[in-house]
């Protein structure tokens, strides 16, 4: 008698029958029923937020919102002056939109993420007044920009992350950095040379287009102070670095869509092979720092310090080659890319802004009377450093500052559950009329003549660097680097922005000038 089908049959069909149950599963739990209750616990505290769709969450929303706005902006394209323009609502369009419906707390999810948008002050206190280890940087980023972070002390958690901050954040403390000031003159005055001999060649006057220029002398600066090579010779890993950020920020509304980072497409193909190039770039320079022994070097410290820390690393969730690379790209990247687009900002400004630039120039020179520059000089540049403060404000190379609860904590008057992610928008609570005023959108360095509290009240929703325990660890030398570059820029140069200038702010894993900075420079005589 036929069955249709034999016991045999049936159980070569059990394992994957299992299989798809055991994945329908998983599937079920992450993408529908964790989730649910996640947003169920915060809903029943009054949190709100817009309804998040089966696998996609809000993307589809999202991306409804931003085509909406670009059809808009067509419609209006001349009528708005770019300098009181706020970029975030280019960007983000649904981030704006949802606050005005939604209020300063609201949760909106990508994918399986849920994200607890923040831009209410007393509740971004109470997370950089958090000190429990419980508030981590998100766990998606170790997958989703895993290529680029990887466990590095940018994205890493708990006691791994206390033993990485023990052992680079020193390294970077005011007294170091001073130290390293001769080496970000150098690299600075290689730059000018060249502009110079553009501009003799041009006649007097050249239109350069600066961003790569800078990139190159940040970039050179951070390979030399803390791994003892120069731009040439780390020339290699930087360029693919620069296009490993350009290919993940192509991908960045999909983060949290489950699998996305695993299809075979052109990106993710370019993502993989560029990260296997710069882990073995990046071990090939650790390997040659080792058979050289050159720890003797101060400029070798940093490099010595993370290989050392690798060795001491007891934490299984990452190996002694991971420490090394995965730290090395924290700082290759945020050593580099944010100082030099913070620097590329500060000039776009000066130019558009005559009258700061002669101010900022004559205490340059007033402050050097003809001198060359040193470690001293920099601390006695007050208007170089406000307009470096206000550039900050204004184009904070992060867009958000991020956190997850890796347990359920209590912050405020909200229970936070577990996996929850908490955003805060970095450009939004800058340019907030409530916290800076009616010109809030306007460069204005003089507002903080009297320092960050004269300046913004509540202080801490000044956040350019981040917030709290996790803020940024090279802060002090991403501020000596800006006043060593724009001063010398500022003491060799005029300068103009150049009427090829298109204002078109764009977010790739930082905010940077979209088409670049074109400048029309003129030698000092």
């Amino acid at each position: 008698m036929e069955l249709g089908f034999s016991t045999l049959q049936w159980l070569r069909l059990l394992p994957p029958l299992s299989l798809c149950i055991l994945l329908f599963s998983y599937l079920c739990t992450s993408l529908w029923l964790r989730p649910a209750r996640l947003r169920r616990k915060l809903r029943s505290q009054g949190v709100k937020g817009p309804k998040p769709s089966f696998l996609f969450g809000n993307i589809p929303e999202m991306r409804k919102i931003q085509k909406q706005l670009v059809g808009s902006e067509q419609e209006q394209e001349g009528a708005k002056d770019w300098f009181s323009s706020n970029y975030v609502a280019t960007l983000f369009p649904y981030f704006l939109h949802w606050s005005r419906v939604y209020g300063s707390i609201y949760l909106y999810s990508t994918g399986s993420i849920q994200a607890l948008f923040v831009t209410d002050p007393d509740m971004v206190k109470e997370i950089a007044n958090c000190k429990s280890l419980d508030l981590g940087k998100p766990l998606y980023q170790q997958k989703e920009l895993g290529a680029l972070l990887g466990m590095g002390i940018l994205t890493s958690n708990g006691d791994l992350w206390a033993h990485q901050r023990k052992v680079i954040a020193p390294e970077f403390f005011m007294e170091k950095v001073k130290g390293m000031v001769h080496l970000m003159i150098e690299a600075a005055n290689r730059m000018l040379i060249s502009w110079e001999n553009e501009v003799e060649k041009e006649g007097g006057s050249a239109e350069m287009v600066v961003d790569e220029s800078l990139r190159s002398f940040s970039a050179d600066v951070i390979s030399r102070a803390s791994f003892g090579s120069n731009f040439s010779e780390g020339k290699e890993i930087f360029n693919k670095i620069r296009q490993l950020q350009k290919a993940m920020a192509k991908q960045n509304m999909l983060i949290g869509v489950p699998g996305s980072r695993y299809l075979p497409t052109k990106t993710n193909r370019e993502i993989w092979s560029l990260y296997t190039s710069i882990r073995n770039l990046i071990l090939n320079v650790a390997k040659r720092h080792h058979q050289h022994d050159s720890v003797t070097c101060v400029n070798n410290d940093l490099l010595h310090c993370i290989v050392e820390g690798a060795k001491a690393d007891p934490f299984s969730s990452c190996t002694p080659e991971d420490f090394i690379v995965d730290n090395c790209k924290n700082i290759y990247f945020a050593g580099h890319e944010t100082t030099s687009t913070t620097a590329a900002w500060c000039l776009m400004l000066l130019a558009s802004h005559p009258k700061w630039q002669s101010c900022a120039r004559a205490e340059v020179l007033d402050v050097c009377q003809g001198n060359p520059l040193n470690a001293d000089m920099l601390r006695k540049l007050r208007t170089v450093t406000i307009v470096i403060q206000e550039t900050l404000r204004l184009y904070p190379p992060a867009a958000f500052v991020t956190r997850e609860g890796l347990n359920d904590i209590k912050l405020g008057s909200l229970n936070i559950p577990k996996g929850t992610n908490i955003r805060i928008p970095i450009a939004l609570g800058h340019r907030d009329p409530a916290i800076w005023g009616p010109n809030f959108d306007r460069f204005d360095p003089a507002r903080f003549a009297n320092g960050i509290a004269g300046a913004c009240k509540p202080p801490h929703m000044y956040m350019p660097f981040g917030v709290g325990t996790r803020t940024c660890a090279g802060q002090n030398l991403a501020m000596v680097e800006l006043k060593v570059v724009l001063s010398l820029v500022l003491s060799r140069f005029e300068f103009a922005l150049s009427p090829k200038y298109v204002h078109c702010p764009a977010f790739r894993l930082t905010i940077e000038p979209g088409n670049g900075v074109p400048l029309i420079l003129k030698k000092l005589s």
